[in-house]
């Protein structure tokens, strides 16, 4: 009898990792030669010392030591990912591509979720694509599974992950009163679950237009006749999702998007539709490190956070909510209103650590990350409001943000919403 070839463990580390974290320490070490030379320059300004070809430089021999610091960094950190870059193909076997750990796959998503902007801009390894997954690999159009079309229904729920989280996150852990959606949702309603998994340190609009995309690829690729779209989404992923959707229907002309006639339902989980207090936390620390020079440069350190996180400020879907204003700069809201699409079941559940509602808690007890009113939809402005139907809304008490996940009492709410009305 021939023995099974035995499966490659999952790593926590790959080769194009090593070139990755090259790339990033080069990076950090300019960085922080950067904020040396700010601090430096406080000091020197306060003496009546001008500064050099930009603020916070210094001039003269002073700033030509810190430009050749920076220049070696930067020549010590290409020659290093170049070197990697030769080896990969010497020392990759060809089971290299291996899925990569539960554990260094939140890693990445968590490193992305904080600076997954810059990871893209700079074309770094560790820069986590867009990708839609089914049966834990990601699906490709050209060469889909054998045997798929046997194993999947018309009907597609797509589940969407939050900030610094990936698709894996959505399984529940063995053991546990934690309840898998996706699992549940195939086996008692007949869906056939896909997952995002995306890069949410890029702006909410800039995923949006690429899920909007990745849905037509789907739509038009699905081995069977596609029935329904249903978006189960949870935290930031419900901002994509909307995003998603508008954009999809811009669209027009020869260029007019197909799927979202598919759309039916999506439910939201704990998203932040009007903002986040946590993301408005990080920005009053950029007032406050900026408040004195010597404290200024520092400020660089709080502005790491990225895109996807300024973005929770307000709760951004558009480009036009971003476009032209500096994010580290204390902004009135001036998104453009994206009112719920038409002709699409929206359900919204939120997550409160009280035990009961009360004025009180509804303005400042929420899950722990969003509050409750932005998990609503409910705005004091009331073209901001979200006109979610009362029976569409749900509230989850002493559950916190990440709670929503896994827990049965959600589960049962969205199956209620999704199964189908008994005919007369």
């Amino acid at each position: 009898m021939v023995s099974p070839t035995p499966r490659k463990a999952p790593r926590h580390l790959q080769l194009s990792d090593l070139r990755a974290a090259a790339q990033l320490a080069s990076q950090a070490t300019v960085g922080v030669v950067r904020i040396a030379e700010g601090v430096h320059q406080a000091v020197w300004r306060t003496l009546g010392a001008p500064h050099g070809p930009q603020p916070g430089q210094t001039r003269g021999l002073t700033g030509l030591v810190y430009r050749a610091v920076e220049g070696s960094a930067q020549l010590l950190g290409q020659g290093a990912q170049g070197v990697l870059a030769r080896l990969e193909p010497l020392l990759a076997s060809a089971d290299a591509q291996a899925p990569g750990s539960p554990q260094r796959e939140a890693v990445l998503a968590a490193l992305n979720g904080v600076m997954g902007d810059r990871l893209a801009a700079s074309h770094n390894p560790l820069a986590t694509p867009m990708a839609l997954r089914w049966n834990g690999e990601a699906l490709h159009w050209q060469a889909l599974p054998p045997g798929m079309g046997n194993a999947v229904s018309g009907k597609l729920l797509l589940l969407v992950h939050g900030l610094c989280m990936n698709d894996l996150q959505w399984q529940a852990r063995p053991g546990t009163e934690q309840v898998d959606f996706g699992a549940v949702l195939a086996a008692r309603l007949g869906y056939t679950p896909v997952y995002l998994r995306y890069n949410t340190g890029q702006h909410t609009s800039d995923n949006g237009l690429a899920l909007a995309l990745q849905l037509e690829q789907l739509a038009r690729h699905w081995p069977v006749p596609l029935q329904e779209i249903t978006v189960l989404a949870h935290s930031m992923g419900g901002l994509v999702t909307r995003s998603a959707v508008a954009q999809a229907r811009q669209q027009g002309g020869q260029q007019a998007l197909q799927w979202p006639v598919y759309l039916k339902s999506i439910i939201f989980l704990g998203t932040p539709h009007h903002g986040a207090p946590l993301e408005r936390a990080g920005h009053w620390v950029d007032q406050l490190l900026g408040a004195t020079p010597f404290s200024a440069p520092f400020a660089r350190l709080a502005q790491l956070r990225s895109a996807g996180i300024t973005d929770l400020r307000y709760g951004h879907v558009l480009a036009a909510d971003w476009e032209g204003r500096d994010p580290f700069r204390r902004t009135p809201d001036s998104r453009v209103p994206v009112p719920l699409p038409d002709g699409v079941a929206c359900y919204t559940v939120a997550a409160t650590t009280a035990a009961k509602r009360s004025l009180l808690a509804d303005r400042l007890v929420g899950d722990g990350l969003v509050p409750l009113r932005s998990a609503l939809g409910q705005h004091d402005d009331p073209a901001r409001t979200l006109a979610f139907a009362k029976p569409a809304q749900w509230i989850a008490y002493r559950t916190h943000h990440m709670a929503l996940l896994h827990s049965p009492a959600v589960a049962q709410q969205v199956e209620r919403w999704l199964a189908p009305v008994p005919e007369a």
